[in-house]
């Protein structure tokens, strides 16, 4: 396949922390793109008060991806379409863990295909031994003191760890 232009796909989502299932998806993506926006929305429809603040999942991200130049971690809010406009988006990747992910994320890809038609979705599941993975999942185990460490990077395992130290909590 010979591209006469670059190709960038948004990768957005919550990140709360971002998981090795993230970083899965994300590198990935660069077999079919040349740049990955990597976006942490602000406004997410998910109502639960984040773990991490805002500015430290950003920190999280581009510690994760310091090494891979082709892949930036910014924020955003508002309409997903409208950001994929401003950043020059060709398409959006989502990661599918589970048939119960699809119904949800296929709502999400045609409402925004209506707003957006121009605009293409495309799912990516993440490795196998990756695929029970979430964010929440490993937020609840880190809360109760489990090992969280074979499902997030060093230093995203070093903020949880901090996070949940009962002697000595961080600001988050």
């Amino acid at each position: 396949m010979t591209r006469s232009r670059e190709v960038t796909a948004l990768y957005p989502g919550s990140f709360d922390p971002v998981t090795l299932g993230h970083e899965d998806v994300a590198h990935r993506t660069l077999r079919v793109s040349d740049r990955v926006v990597v976006a942490v929305a602000e406004d997410s429809a998910d109502t639960k008060a984040p773990l991490f603040s805002l500015e430290k999942r950003l920190e999280m991200l581009r510690e994760v991806f310091a090494e891979e130049a082709r892949i930036e971690c910014v924020s955003f809010r508002g309409l997903l379409v409208d950001f994929a406009r401003k950043c020059g988006a060709d398409l959006v990747v989502r990661g599918l863990r589970a048939v119960s992910d699809f119904e949800y994320e296929f709502q999400m890809a045609q409402m925004n295909r209506e707003l957006d038609p121009n605009l293409e979705f495309i799912f990516l599941t993440p490795d196998a031994r990756l695929s029970f993975l979430s964010a929440s999942l490993v937020r609840e185990v880190a809360r109760l003191g489990g090992d969280v460490s074979p499902f997030v990077s060093p230093s995203v395992l070093w903020r949880l760890t901090k996070r949940f130290d009962p002697i000595d909590p961080p600001e988050v």
